[in-house]
């Protein structure tokens, strides 16, 4: 990445942070319906600065927090944690990024996917991870993480809690007892009413 190209990410990262504290001060709160708030750990990435991504995030998690991401952000997230040495929360962010999408954390590995479920959305096309992915490998050094994350994907615990999500998703989406899908939200989602 040439200099004017870092200047210019900086520049767009001030001016989205611009738009969200003008929008704050005239409204008293967000109104981000174009989602501009999740492009910033993407700049932070491809410029490299980790630790800026990282306080960026803090930011978020206190602005935003019933904001659960799409699946790149929440992937976006754990690459920076896992930058700044917080292996134990990067992890934790891996499994809400593979409960967002379960093809995501395959696809940046290289791995082939597993056969999308019926109860699956597919927010990005597979063309369009393996071109990010490809343009997050180019412009940064993710060695490291992806080393780490294919070791984390393949752990019992991860395995396990993946499994179990995947088949209360199954039992959810056939299921049309309302009580029993209750129930079943309930084991997916604990922290949600």
């Amino acid at each position: 990445m040439t200099p004017k190209q870092a200047d210019r990410l900086r520049q767009q990262i001030a001016a989205i942070r611009r738009g969200l504290a003008a929008e704050k001060r005239k409204f008293g709160g967000y109104d981000d319906s174009r989602g501009r708030r999740y492009f910033p750990t993407r700049y932070y990435i491809q410029l490299g600065d980790f630790s800026g991504g990282r306080t960026y995030l803090r930011w978020f998690a206190k602005c935003f927090p019933d904001d659960a991401g799409f699946a790149d952000f929440l992937f976006e997230w754990t690459i920076i944690l896992f930058k700044n040495g917080q292996v134990k929360e990067a992890a934790q962010k891996a499994m809400e990024t593979h409960r967002a999408d379960i093809q995501l954390l395959n696809s940046f590995l290289g791995r082939p996917g597993t056969p999308r479920e019926p109860w699956e959305t597919a927010p990005l096309e597979a063309d369009a991870y393996a071109s990010y992915f490809h343009a997050l490998r180019k412009h940064t050094n993710l060695v490291d993480f992806a080393e780490w994350l294919a070791a984390f994907t393949v752990t019992e615990a991860f395995c396990s809690r993946s499994s179990q999500f995947i088949e209360l998703n199954r039992q959810l989406h056939g299921e049309t007892d309302p009580e029993k899908r209750r129930s079943l939200v309930r084991q997916l989602y604990p922290g949600v009413r």
